[in-house]
């Protein structure tokens, strides 16, 4: 199919949702409108998809919400639509694939492109329904900035920069007391909210998945900071951070989510050991789904308006089975391919790590 020929896209928002996912649904909406494109917002990301739920998106529906957090969509983290929830009549949860489905759905509804915004897992089930012939488009979304493809996701400055202002609040908190302060963020299996954070917030020591700490390293550096005079320290630990030879904590396990394992709770087993083994009074502070809301930032707000263009010219232009990413401050787009299941990592020559060594940041190695 040409891309002249497409008059009628989708657009859906899948998994947590995020600061800026508005941003990106008003940019592609006033984009498509200027070229006689209708847009139809599918509800709750997949589960829209396959249960029908949609809207249709004017401008005027899409007016004043630059600013909103979440979603004026709705989202889900749990509903793929290759692996979906039901229950029998004796009440025993089970899946089935009901993506054959959603080619039929699009046809009647008369969708010939969808913009699916999302992070790897939205991106893998997009490159999923790609493969089966659907003509996608991908934006990347995650406060983790864990996503391959992009050098950064929308959703991730904002996050930084609240959960920068709840580290600078804890400083007086710690100062107060002549405690350890350990903040932990969210970041799934990489680091880059707790180092971002770590350093604007003026971190002492950060803890990140791709460097397992040393708890005897940890104590050290704090009570070497003790024998300088500073009696308080600021532990900024990402949720899947863990010693050399330890396991990430987990919180809990969901088994009807795609995303299974939550992970959550490494800053309070942080800070009974340190409290154990040193004697220092120690805080733990989990900032959890906060740093996920609120209003995004500018910056947030820019790169959101940026990719729901770009993702409008990728459609215009008939490249589907991409997704649009940031390359060196410029607008690009890759491969689906190159993006589901993959998580994007903090590089250990990162230039972040090397300033916050240059510093005096320790790492508990």
């Amino acid at each position: 199919m040409s891309s002249s020929r497409v008059k009628r896209i989708g657009i859906l928002t899948g998994g947590g949702d995020c600061p800026g996912l508005n941003a990106v649904i008003r940019a592609v909406v006033k984009n498509a409108s200027r070229h006689g494109i209708d847009v139809i917002g599918i509800q709750d990301g997949f589960l829209g998809l396959v249960e029908k739920n949609t809207r249709p998106l004017g401008g005027q529906d899409v007016s004043n919400i630059l600013t909103l957090g979440g979603t004026i969509l709705g989202s889900s983290n749990k509903d793929n639509p290759f692996h979906m929830r039901e229950t029998d009549a004796k009440g025993r949860v089970r899946t089935r694939d009901r993506s054959e489905e959603i080619p039929t759905t699009l046809k009647r509804l008369g969708i010939e492109a969808l913009v699916v915004l999302g992070g790897d897992g939205s991106m893998t089930v997009a490159h999923k329904l790609s493969r089966m012939g659907l003509q996608i488009v991908g934006v990347p979304k995650t406060i983790d900035n864990d996503l391959m493809g992009t050098d950064q996701t929308f959703g991730f400055d904002t996050a930084v920069s609240v959960a920068t202002e709840a580290i600078d609040r804890l400083h007086t908190v710690a100062a107060s007391h002549h405690r350890v302060m350990i903040v932990e963020v969210m970041g799934r299996y990489a680091g880059w909210l707790a180092l971002g954070s770590g350093i604007a917030g003026g971190g002492d020591i950060i803890l990140i998945p791709e460097i397992p700490y040393d708890e005897k390293k940890v104590g050290e550096a704090i009570w070497a900071r003790r024998k300088r005079g500073k009696k308080s320290s600021i532990v900024v630990v990402a949720e899947g951070a863990h010693s050399k030879g330890g396991k990430m904590a987990v919180d809990r396990i969901n088994p009807l989510s795609s995303d299974r394992i939550r992970l959550g709770g490494i800053s309070r087993e942080l800070a009974r050991h340190l409290e154990t083994q040193s004697g220092i009074e120690c805080r733990s502070v989990i900032l959890g789904h906060v740093v996920r809301g609120g209003c995004p930032t500018a910056f947030d707000r820019n790169l959101a308006t940026l990719f729901g263009v770009h993702a409008m010219e990728l459609v215009l232009k008939g490249r589907f089975g991409r997704m649009v990413a940031l390359k060196n401050t410029k607008m690009a787009s890759v491969p689906l391919t190159q993006v589901g299941g993959k998580c994007r990592k903090v590089p250990l020559d990162h230039e972040w790590i090397k300033a916050a060594k240059s510093i005096g940041i320790e790492f508990g190695v």
